[in-house]
C-alpha cells in the first residue's frame, strides 16, 4: 500500500520512554511509510493481525495507488459506490473544506499529480494545463447521496491522501478502545493519536523537528509536546518535499483556488485537535492559508492548538503558538 501526501509532509518523531515488558510495540510499513504502535494491555494480547486487517481495509477503500480500490473505481467512473470508511473521510473533508474556505480540498489531486507530486512524475509547471484542470477542482462539485458519490463532471477525481493517515490512526485508536485498551500511542507516517499514559506513568511526548531542508527526521528537535486523551497531533511542512524545475524549487502545497504551489512564509504547522483526522486536514489547510489566517483560526476555534514555524522578512525562524499549545510544551 502506498500513499504520498499531496498537500502535507510531516516531520515528527515520537519521543517516549522505552516500553517496559507490559507495553507492547508493533511496527511495520503501510501507506508508503512506517507505522509504530505502543500500548498496554493487562491481558498481553497481540493485535498485529487485527491491525494488518484494518490497514488492508483502508488500502482497499482509499488508496489511489491500488487500481482495484474503491476510490480508484470512482475516479475511473467504474463505480460511484463508497464504503463506510471512505464516506467517513469524505464527510470529514467537507467539514474542513467549509471551515477553511476551500483551502482543504480533496478534488485537487489532478493538479497535484500534473505538477509531479503524485502518481504521475511529470515534474513541471504547465500553466495552460493547470488552467484546464481548475474547473475540476472544488468540493462543491461533488456530493454524497446515501452510499454513493456523485460528481458534477465525470473527469473530477478525488484524492484523500492529505487526511487518510490521520484517519487511519483514529480508526486504530477506536479499535483499541473497543478492546478496553486505555493506554496507547499510534503513529502512522508522523500522524499521531495517544491516550492514557506511557510506561513511566506520564503523558506521551512527541518531538517536532526544526524545519531544516537537509536535516534528517529527529536530527534537530525544536520542541517537545505532550499529548493524551485521544487527541491527534500532525505536522505539515514545505521544507523537505518539493520539485525543482529549471533550477526553481516549488513546494508541494497546492492552493486549490489557483492550482499553483502556494508561496508564503509558513514553514511548518503542527496542529493538535480532538482527533488526528481533523488535525491532519487542518495542518494542510494552514500551509495553504499562511501564518496570519492560521493564527486567527486557532485563536477563534475551540479545542485546536497550533505551533507555527515561519520566516520573517530577514529569513529568520520565528515561532507562534497559542496558549493551549504553550501548556503542552515540555521544557
Amino acid at each position: 500500500m502506498r500513499y504520498i501526501k499531496s498537500l502535507a509532509l510531516l516531520a515528527l518523531i515520537v519521543v517516549s520512554c522505552t516500553p517496559q515488558k507490559n507495553y507492547t510495540k508493533i511496527e511495520g510499513f503501510t501507506q508508503g511509510t512506517t507505522y509504530s504502535i505502543t500500548y498496554y494491555d493487562s491481558l498481553n494480547r497481540d493485535f498485529s493481525l487485527q491491525i494488518d486487517s484494518i490497514l488492508s481495509r483502508i488500502d482497499h477503500s482509499m488508496s489511489i495507488y491500488n487500481d482495484s480500490s474503491i476510490i480508484s473505481k470512482i475516479n475511473s467512473n467504474q463505480s460511484d459506490s463508497i464504503d463506510d470508511l471512505l464516506k467517513d473521510v469524505i464527510m470529514a473533508s467537507f467539514d474542513i473544506y467549509r471551515q477553511t474556505d476551500g483551502a482543504f480540498d480533496i478534488t485537487v489531486g489532478p493538479v497535484v499529480r500534473a505538477i509531479g507530486f503524485g502518481r504521475d512524475k511529470t515534474q513541471g509547471i504547465d500553466s495552460a494545463k493547470i488552467r484546464t484542470l481548475l474547473p475540476l477542482i472544488g468540493m462543491s462539485k461533488i456530493r454524497i447521496e446515501g452510499n454513493t458519490l456523485k460528481k458534477d463532471d465525470s473527469k473530477i477525481q478525488i484524492d484523500v491522501n492529505a487526511i487518510a493517515q490521520g484517519y487511519t490512526v483514529d480508526v486504530i485508536g477506536k479499535y483499541f478502545e473497543n478492546k478496553g485498551i486505555k493506554n496507547y500511542l499510534i503513529e502512522v507516517g508522523g500522524e499521531i493519536t495517544a491516550r492514557g499514559k506511557n510506561s513511566k506513568g506520564t503523558d506521551w511526548v512527541v518531538g517536532i523537528d526544526k524545519p531544516v531542508e537537509s536535516a534528517l527526521p529527529g536530527e534537530n528537535i525544536q520542541a517537545k509536546i505532550s499529548i493524551s486523551n485521544g487527541y491527534g497531533l500532525v505536522t505539515s511542512g514545505n521544507y523537505r518535499k518539493f520539485i525543482e524545475v529549471n533550477g526553481q524549487k516549488y513546494a508541494h502545497t497546492i492552493n486549490p483556488k489557483t492550482g499553483f504551489p502556494e508561496l508564503n512564509n509558513l514553514l511548518s504547522a503542527t496542529v493538535v485537535a480532538p482527533n488526528a483526522t481533523k488535525a491532519d486536514a487542518l495542518a494542510t489547510a494552514f500551509m495553504v492559508k499562511g501564518v496570519d489566517w492560521s493564527k486567527y483560526f486557532v485563536v477563534n476555534t475551540n479545542d485546536i492548538d497550533a505551533y507555527l514555524v515561519f520566516s520573517d522578512s530577514l529569513g529568520n525562524y520565528r515561532v507562534w503558538m497559542n496558549e493551549g499549545m504553550k501548556k503542552r510544551i515540555i521544557p
